[in-house]
């Protein structure tokens, strides 16, 4: 399965300079948010192919005016072709604006989706907008991670965390990739394709191998 994972920054080549047949081979999009309403529309357009999103912290506009055509997967588990996508959007609150969660606040959003989780059998992928705690994110107050991401992928073993909101552009010199214990967390800002196949339902781990996991760091 081809994804194309759109985060933050809109592209001018798959946008302003859009040529036909750019979007080919595309199975799905999945937005990390923090993009304009009529990008995703224009992307769903183009590829005639479904775009799931979760909510980034600049996305108020969505609360009136959500993307036309496209589905917000946030607290929510989507099953596309097989491959189980879990949406947990927002951001770290660093301020009283919208899509802010509390690490308390975050961990409540995880409890209240694992039943659907449960029913899906596992996940294959997270998509969220703020990198796991200590995994792509950025020392300042708006864009540290979410601790509460560590023990959902200790516990779920995702193939992928993929988020955005924190920008090279802006100077954080981080890598796209990195990887904690089983799952590749990536970073979608601006625009990247993946490809990947759904994975089986995942086994219950043990102590020791979350704590293995914990101790894999990126570089």
């Amino acid at each position: 399965m081809k994804l194309l994972l759109v985060a933050d920054e809109e592209s001018p080549y798959l946008w302003d300079y859009y040529q036909p047949g750019r979007l080919s081979g595309i199975d799905c999009i999945l937005s990390c948010g923090d993009l304009k309403q009529e990008y995703l529309e224009f992307l769903v357009t183009m590829s005639g192919r479904p775009l799931y999103y979760v909510h980034g912290n600049h996305d108020k506009g969505y609360v009136d005016f959500p993307p036309e055509g496209c589905e917000c997967a946030d607290d929510d588990v989507i099953t596309i072709g097989g491959l189980r996508v879990l949406g947990l959007g927002g951001c770290i609150r660093y301020n009283p604006g919208p899509y802010q969660y509390t690490e308390k606040e975050m961990q409540k959003r995880i409890n209240a989706v694992r039943r659907k989780i449960k029913k899906a059998g596992g996940v294959d992928v997270v998509i969220t907008h703020a990198p796991p705690r200590g995994y792509g994110d950025a020392p300042d107050n708006a864009h540290l991670g979410f601790q509460a991401f560590l023990p959902l992928m200790d516990e779920y073993r995702p193939q992928y965390l993929i988020h955005g909101h924190v920008h090279q552009s802006y100077g954080h010199q981080l890598p796209r990739t990195c990887q904690y214990g089983s799952t590749t967390v990536m970073n979608a800002v601006g625009w990247h394709i993946l490809e990947i196949e759904p994975g089986p339902a995942p086994e219950k781990t043990g102590f020791w191998q979350k704590l293995r996991a914990k101790k894999a760091k990126c570089p």
